[in-house]
């Protein structure tokens, strides 16, 4: 017959049945024709259930971690919102004082004026919806926190440290100051108005 060699073999190579295979993992079985397991010493044992409890504490430690991480995250992202909204907000106030100044002094027949009022209600809407509070501390006792003193005079029958007078209210955000009411505050005994710095 052509092709084939005298010895009856194919012109491929051909594993005869006797060959071996070249390594015990060509069979995929070497862990399980290995011999059998010896026994372990208490020693050995209580070093293995040690060396469990250890990777199982750094599995839970790394969990707990990596939770922290996700909050902090989360925490950093809602803050960098806020952040974002409270800057675009605070750009918003002198408008407002802009928009209060020509109502001030826009004559009460003049058609502009009503453009005017509607533009601002529609701006202080808008601010109070987004959760701006605004301060207008007549009356109140001063606070250093939210308030800032442009003047002090005495003022006959307001206790010392009352506001009397609001030039430009305040605004705030979600526990921030966008900006302090400038204010004229009361002061004790008499004499004409002066500055505070």
């Amino acid at each position: 017959m052509k092709g084939r060699k005298g010895n009856g073999e194919e012109s491929g190579k051909v594993a005869t049945p006797t060959e071996e295979p070249a390594s015990t993992d060509e069979r995929g079985m070497a862990a399980v024709d290995a011999g059998p397991v010896p026994a372990l010493t208490r020693d050995e044992v209580e070093a293995l259930r040690q060396e469990r409890d250890d990777l199982r504490e750094q599995v839970l430690r790394k969990r707990a971690e990596f939770e922290n991480y996700r909050k902090r995250v989360e925490r950093d992202r809602q803050q960098a919102g806020a952040d974002a909204a409270a800057a675009v907000l605070k750009g918003l106030v002198p408008t407002l004082d802009n928009l209060d100044r020509a109502l001030e002094s826009a004559a009460g027949d003049d058609p502009l004026r009503a453009g005017v009022e509607l533009t601002r209600r529609e701006l202080l809407a808008f601010l109070e919806s987004q959760g701006v509070e605004i301060y207008d501390p007549v009356g109140q006792p001063f606070d250093p926190e939210v308030h800032q003193a442009l003047s002090a005079e005495p003022a006959p029958g307001v206790a010392e440290g009352t506001v009397v007078e609001v030039f430009s209210k305040g605004y705030g955000y979600k526990g921030r100051l966008l900006r302090p009411a400038l204010v004229k505050v009361a002061k004790g005994g008499h004499g004409g108005s002066e500055a505070v710095h």
